[in-house]
């Protein structure tokens, strides 16, 4: 499976423009209560894009009176291929980053190339939608365990209308690479592997933040 855990540097911390002046508005984060689990940091090139980062990091800020905890945050990087690990979930006090597959939508990728060509905010797009959101709260849906997501920017602000979530799905699994090179398209949900969201729901949890872009 072509996903693990990484550490950022703090030389890719500091290109991305993490430093004690950028983020004296954000709170501390929490660290013995929230802490996920002890993992061990795998060699490895993959890192966030310094300049995908910054507007992460940015958009915290921006909303961080909305987003109650800051101590982890998830980042989609659209700008690459469903074939690879793109969603980061990234503990800010240790550096610590999980990656793991994730779907976009099909309305966002209609020749289903395996590229995010376009987002949307619009009902019935079926498209994944760009901006920061909110990890909500947990309810049992027609895919099982979900999280909803509220939108905080423009470009999203119909997130929860239009039911963007995160969810399992069997097209978002490993496997679908082996047999079609890419993972399917979900409806503008946030699909990941059905035995990855277990982890994303631990790492996640509520009241953080999910920073989708391609940039």
């Amino acid at each position: 499976m072509d996903h693990g855990d990484i550490t950022l540097s703090r030389r890719s911390f500091a290109k991305a423009g993490l430093a004690l002046a950028a983020v004296a508005t954000v709170p501390p984060p929490v660290r013995a209560a929230t802490a996920p689990a002890t993992v061990q940091p795998l060699a490895s090139s993959r890192v966030v894009r310094p300049e995908l980062l910054r507007a992460a990091l940015a958009a915290l800020q921006r909303h961080g009176g909305r987003i109650p905890r800051h101590d982890r945050i998830a980042i989609a990087d659209f700008a690459l291929s469903s074939a690879r690990p793109r969603f980061f979930l990234i503990d800010m006090a240790s550096g610590m980053a999980t990656t793991l597959l994730v779907a976009h939508g099909s309305g966002s990728d209609p020749a289903h190339t395996g590229f995010l060509q376009r987002f949307s905010n619009a009902q019935g797009s079926n498209a994944s939608s760009e901006g920061a959101f909110l990890a909500s709260d947990y309810y049992i849906g027609k895919h099982g365990k979900s999280q909803r997501l509220i939108g905080l920017d423009p470009t999203n602000s119909n997130a929860l209308s239009r039911a963007l979530v995160v969810h399992a799905a069997w097209y978002a699994n490993p496997d679908m690479l082996r047999t079609h090179g890419q993972l399917g398209r979900s409806q503008g949900c946030f699909a990941v592997g059905e035995r990855d969201l277990e982890q994303v729901f631990a790492r996640l949890g509520q009241g953080r933040m999910i920073y989708s872009a391609k940039i």
